[in-house]
């Protein structure tokens, strides 16, 4: 089943779920909403109205927390010179860092703008130790992200939380599918092409930590909440890894795929602002 936010014909936010030929009105304003609030009802008894010219905007506008991890892909650990990390690499960002799934990504002029495609899991139960059975049973889906990344800013210290955290600039949806969809365990391709040319293509099925050991491991130290995002960690390909390296340039477009969920489509602004 597919869950969005959509903005209406009268220019309103609404959650949203794909039902039959078309997307119907949820109770809430935004799947972040839907999420905190209405969980404890079945989506059939909740369904409304079909809505005419919905277009898909930030599925989850405001997450108390979204944590991501680096490091995850084996490939993408040997591109970057580092050894396979023997807990999980996390850092966070705050819900400012999110865009849409076709917003323009902006960003200043002269950066080093690198992207990394992710599967992100929602969190759909609250979370407090819990062993890897219960964080399985409680993902309640997924989605897809790109961690753009600010690499100069990210490189200038140890820690990687500048470079990560540029309001706007980390683009999630088109949708979020139901977690009885997809088995990133079973593996699902994770891509990256720029203006059409494919720089990233790996598989879940080799991440180092899966989504379970993750959200498990992330509610060790920190609760997990309905509505809040775990980024899992972008395979090699990154522009950072190649020789020369290669950034994002201006006016380009940077898309997202994971095949079962959607595409990202997100055009790059590098302003003088």
């Amino acid at each position: 089943m597919q869950f969005a936010t959509v903005r209406c014909a009268d220019g309103r936010p609404t959650a949203a779920v794909s039902w039959g030929a078309g997307w119907h009105r949820l109770p809430a304003p935004d799947l972040s909403a839907y999420l905190r609030t209405c969980l404890d009802r079945p989506v059939d008894e909740l369904a409304g109205e079909e809505l005419d010219g919905a277009e898909l905007v930030l599925p989850l506008p405001t997450p108390a927390k979204v944590v991501c991890c680096g490091l995850n892909y084996g490939d993408h650990i040997r591109e970057v010179g580092r050894p396979v990390p023997a807990h999980p690499t996390l850092f966070a960002k705050y819900a400012d860092t999110l865009t849409g799934p076709s917003d323009v990504v902006s960003l200043p002029r002269g950066v080093d703008v690198d992207w990394e495609a992710e599967l992100a899991v929602v969190v759909g139960r609250d979370l407090r130790g819990a062993g890897k059975d219960e964080a399985a049973a409680g993902i309640w889906g997924y989605t897809v992200a790109n961690d753009v990344s600010v690499r100069d800013w990210q490189n200038r210290t140890l820690q990687w939380f500048q470079g990560k955290a540029w309001d706007r600039t980390t683009p999630v949806g088109p949708v979020v599918v139901s977690a009885d969809e997809i088995d990133p365990c079973a593996g699902v391709e994770v891509l990256t092409r720029v203006d059409g040319v494919e720089r990233q293509r790996g598989n879940t099925e080799t991440l180092v930590f899966d989504v379970a050991d993750l959200v498990a491991y992330t509610s060790t130290f920190t609760r997990l909440r309905p509505g809040d995002l775990v980024l899992t960690g972008t395979p090699g390909g990154v522009g950072m890894g190649m020789t020369p390296p290669l950034f994002l340039r201006d006016g380009q477009l940077l898309e997202t795929e994971i095949p079962g969920i959607g595409v990202l489509r997100n055009p790059i602004a590098l302003t003088t602002t």
